[in-house]
């Protein structure tokens, strides 16, 4: 036998010691990895992340039922239900205007004054300048949208940072709004008898006992329309990828000023309709109505669940966060409770759920 056919003693690569070697640390090494990754903690904050709307949704339907169990058919009852939906309407659809601009980091502090300028136009051409309603309505929400599209070009193209930009937006809205008005009311019975049109989300359908307003069917309707272009059109996935990593989106080709600035024109349109929504829930044209609309927003967003860090969250969580809100401020009215305890309750429930969003990125990276 030649010398270079002979075997050295030790084993050959891959040969079956290797293997067996292999075969007694390798189940091992997966196991750990698989008893690290699978475990029921890490399957539950997986769940959240993937389904950022279910935290607010199982705090919703609770709160449904401790509420009903300490109220019985008082709190059951297709009208007090529906009341609550009533309550929240306006800030569900302001939310909604809110939870695009935060899903891309961003932050809009003057939705509320949007709203309330938007429905002041509304009422001034209508009944100062006799211009047609339907044309009014049109002015108010071009209004909302452009003062939406100032923000987001001073955010996309100057660079400024958001929660500064729309702070003096806010400001600057807020002053315009007052000057504008002369701080005067337009009355009901005025717009009942004149221009009803402007009242058309105040009009009300009974369905078995429960009363539906225009306004809570707009709300939903935008929810669902929004979720879907979130999800399921590009125009949505450039919005989370912006908001995820804008740098990593711009990339990868996505037109991320363009973005910006669309989302920040969505949300001042959408804040001109909820002007809209106002005047019929309210019956006036009031420039004084709305103003907390901004920190509500804010606080139905965080509670359902969309993250203040950007990309990662969805619309119907922020429905489920303003539902949750109407909840507890019509149950413990009824229950007779002192109005400070909602506050109390709602402040815990938004460090909860901004713990919880930390807690569930910091697994999931």
């Amino acid at each position: 036998m030649n010398s270079d056919t002979k075997t050295t003693g030790g084993p050959t690569p891959g040969g079956p010691a290797d293997f067996e070697t292999a075969a007694a640390s390798g189940p091992r090494a997966v196991a750990a990895f698989d008893d690290h990754h699978h475990g029921f903690g890490y399957r539950i904050q997986h769940s959240l992340h993937q389904t950022p709307s279910l935290v607010p949704l199982v705090v919703l339907v609770l709160s449904i039922a401790v509420f009903g169990l300490l109220l019985g058919s008082k709190f059951f009852s297709p009208f007090a239900l529906t009341l609550i939906l009533q309550q929240v309407q306006i800030v569900g659809i302001v939310a909604a205007a809110q939870s695009v601009v935060i899903l891309t980091a961003g932050i809009d502090l003057s939705v509320g004054a949007i709203m309330v300028l938007s429905s002041v136009v509304m009422g001034q051409f209508t009944f100062r300048y006799g211009l047609p309603v339907e044309i009014s309505i049109v002015c108010g929400l071009l209004c909302g949208t452009l003062c939406g599209y100032i923000n987001g070009f001073l955010v996309a193209v100057v660079k400024l940072p958001p929660f500064i930009v729309t702070l003096g937006m806010w400001q600057i809205v807020l002053a315009a709004n007052f000057l504008y008005s002369a701080n005067e009311t337009i009355r009901s019975q005025d717009i009942s008898s004149t221009a009803p049109l402007l009242q058309f989300f105040g009009n009300k359908v009974n369905v078995g006992g429960a009363v539906f307003t225009y306004g809570v069917i707009f709300m939903v309707l935008l929810v669902l329309v929004l979720a879907y272009a979130l999800r399921q059109t590009a125009w949505g996935r450039h919005v989370y990828a912006v908001g995820d990593d804008p740098e990593a989106a711009k990339l990868s080709g996505v037109q991320v000023k363009k973005t910006l600035i669309s989302v920040y024109m969505l949300s001042g349109l959408i804040c001109a309709f909820a002007g809209w929504a106002m005047i019929g829930r309210i019956g006036s044209v009031s420039p004084t109505s709305g103003q907390l609309a901004n920190i509500e927003s804010i606080t139905a967003v965080v509670i359902g669940g969309i993250s203040l860090f950007g990309g990662r969250g969805s619309v119907l969580g922020t429905l489920f966060g303003a539902l949750i809100v109407g909840v507890f401020t019509l149950g413990l009215r009824l229950l007779g409770a002192d109005a400070q305890w909602t506050y109390l309750l709602i402040g815990l429930l938004i460090i909860a759920a901004v713990a919880v969003d930390q807690w569930i990125r910091k697994v999931s990276v």
